[in-house]
């Protein structure tokens, strides 16, 4: 916006997050499964149930266990294949430079949440481009929810309004429907606050990175 003086109000840096459903033609049975194969892991991976009692208190992840899935199984293969160009497409509206470089998954793990249990704020310092593709969500499941990267720079900023759009807010949650993906840039700190509901909320979260 200019004012008579002709100074213009620019809005640089944005931060990106990119959100679309993956539902298409086998969908459904291919969702079904990749559940089943999520609550399987649940109850075979002892390491994990250890790591989860330790770091993710009354919910279990495969994060500290099994934390490349799409080369081990079939199913989160091919999660992988479904997810390539939709993180290629948000790379590409990021403007980054990839030719002559390749975008691939680095990791891939299972993340199932019954009612209260919490994913405390972090972010994931060594890959480019992270996200989540949302397998279950019962009504209520809690929603990812980020923080503004300049948050810890504005020392003495005031509140802001409570009418501000999303843009401005220091924390904005994104709610997700099954079958969703979301796909942010890895340093975008975030987390899944504890909530009520009925049932497993069920996501599987990834990395990709890229090389030359």
């Amino acid at each position: 916006m200019a004012d008579t003086h002709g100074m213009v109000t620019r809005a640089l840096f944005p931060t990106l997050l990119f959100q679309r459903s993956l539902k298409g033609p086998g969908w459904p049975r291919f969702n079904r499964d990749l559940g089943d194969e999520c609550q399987a892991l649940a109850v075979s991976d002892p390491a994990g149930r250890r790591w989860s009692e330790k770091n993710y208190v009354g919910g279990y992840t495969s994060y500290g266990s099994l934390d490349r899935l799409h080369l081990v199984s079939q199913l989160f293969a091919g999660l992988r294949r479904r997810l390539d160009r939709h993180v290629k497409d948000f790379a590409h509206e990021l403007h980054y430079d990839l030719s002559g470089r390749t975008l691939a998954m680095t990791d891939c793990w299972v993340n199932v949440m019954p009612a209260g249990v919490a994913h405390s704020g972090h972010l994931h310092p060594t890959s480019f481009i992270s996200g989540t593709y949302y397998v279950a969500m019962p009504r209520g499941a809690g929603a990812l929810k980020v923080e503004d990267p300049r948050l810890s720079r504005q020392m003495a900023a005031p509140p802001r309004r409570g009418d501000a759009p999303k843009a401005f807010q220091a924390h904005v949650s994104l709610p997700a429907r099954v079958g969703d993906v979301i796909l942010f840039e890895s340093w975008l700190r975030h987390e899944v606050p504890p909530s009520r509901y009925e049932g497993e909320r069920i996501s599987v979260s990834f990395n990709y990175a890229w090389s030359s």
